[in-house]
């Protein structure tokens, strides 16, 4: 009896003479030498030598457990912001592995399938370790892992653009920027870069930057600028440090208790003592179709005496209002810094009348910086006013 392997494209055929009888031919390596196990893959004959010529094909397939070929080699790919990136895993194996990529701590997201993952338009968020995974079911399979690196100029956001402050009293500037490479970030006052001293104190935590000036003297008021650069470009945001006194916050309820009065509460932070505070308030005329303003009242409110913290709270009563009728005020305050930003507008209503409508359903009839100009208005006529 004779086996046979069948000569192939580049294989030359062999033939292997077995004893009688000898009924099974095992393949394997000779003692301590390495070769290839995909070479013994292909179809064996058996020959049977006796007066009935029969032959017997048997076909050998080699199991080969995955390998992978990784491109960059390296593992790590660069790329701009708005630009594309290739990661690729080569993989080789007896059955033809599959390669499937995710990013890493997303194993749930499956983003290709295949040798390549392709990402293109880069965003800062693409950033992170992807993996290819490369099974065909024969031994463990065989994980890649690459760094992708997206390079972005500096990005900047200030928690506050505006921070309060009085004298003998701190200022905390905060800003948190992102880039890569890394920026440098310099803290300046009105276009002064600023450097530490024995009242300012500048610290990093992570993506936050803050400037802390202990101890605030008049000089300190102004505007404050974050700058961070890197090799791809500068970003810069602006935050103010201000001894006026911050917008004030309306406290009351929309709703009136009383046909012809409201009694109107608000709140206002300042560390000084506050000069003067003036409140503006008109009603709504409404129908079904639209709401029509009527006319502004101007009032100058006397300030809080003896304040006992930075937080000022002011109540006023109105009186002489219209029954189910609802309003809308604005409040702002002065103290020796200057005054404040206007508030929020703040609408109300009264109880009574057989329409009244409440005044979460209504929308402010203009906008803060109309609002702004419309109290600057106001404040230049009463300044006229007086004067005459």
């Amino acid at each position: 009896m004779c086996l046979s392997e069948i000569a192939g494209d580049s294989k030359p055929s062999c033939s292997i003479p077995v004893p009688h009888n000898y009924e099974e031919l095992k393949i394997e390596s000779e003692s301590n030498r390495a070769y290839d196990e995909s070479s013994d893959a292909g179809d064996y004959v058996c020959q049977i030598s006796d007066r009935i010529a029969r032959d017997q094909v048997h076909t050998v397939e080699v199991l080969v457990p995955p390998s992978v070929r990784a491109s960059p080699e390296s593992r790590h790919a660069a790329a701009r912001r708005g630009g594309a990136a290739v990661l690729e895993c080569r993989a080789a194996g007896n059955p033809v592995p599959n390669v499937i990529w995710h990013k890493m701590n997303d194993t749930s997201t499956r983003l290709a399938e295949g040798p390549q993952l392709q990402l293109s338009r880069l965003e800062r968020q693409h950033s992170g370790k992807y993996i290819c995974t490369v099974d065909n079911g024969v031994g463990p399979p065989i994980v890649a892992e690459f760094q992708l690196q997206v390079l972005y100029p500096p990005e900047i956001t200030v928690d506050r653009s505006w921070v309060h402050s009085g004298e003998g009293f701190r200022a905390e500037l905060r800003c948190s920027v992102l880039a890569d490479p890394p920026a440098e970030v310099l803290w300046y006052q009105n276009s002064f870069p600023l450097s530490a001293s024995e009242r300012i104190t500048m610290s990093v935590r992570g993506n936050n930057h803050t400037l802390l000036i202990a101890n605030v003297q008049p000089e300190d008021f102004g505007n404050y600028t974050c700058v961070a650069d890197n090799s791809l470009g500068r970003a810069r945001q602006h935050v103010e440090v201000s001894g006026r006194p911050g917008a004030a916050r309306f406290t009351s309820s929309p709703l009136a208790g009383s046909r012809t009065s409201y009694t109107l509460s608000f709140t206002v932070d300042s560390y000084p003592p506050l000069d003067e505070l003036r409140l503006l308030y008109r009603q709504l005329a409404i129908n079904e179709s639209f709401q029509q303003p009527g006319r502004w009242h101007d009032v100058v409110l006397p300030p809080p005496s003896r304040p006992t913290s930075l937080t000022h709270h002011v109540t006023h009563e109105l009186v002489g209002l219209q029954p189910g009728a609802v309003y809308e005020a604005i409040v702002q305050a002065k103290n020796r810094y200057g005054w404040n930003e206007v508030s929020d507008i703040f609408q109300f209503h009264t109880l009574g009348g057989s329409n009244s409508v409440h005044a979460d359903e209504l929308s402010p009839m203009f906008s803060s910086a109309a609002i702004h100009r419309l109290m600057t208005s106001a404040l230049a006529l009463a300044l006229y006013t007086l004067a005459g």
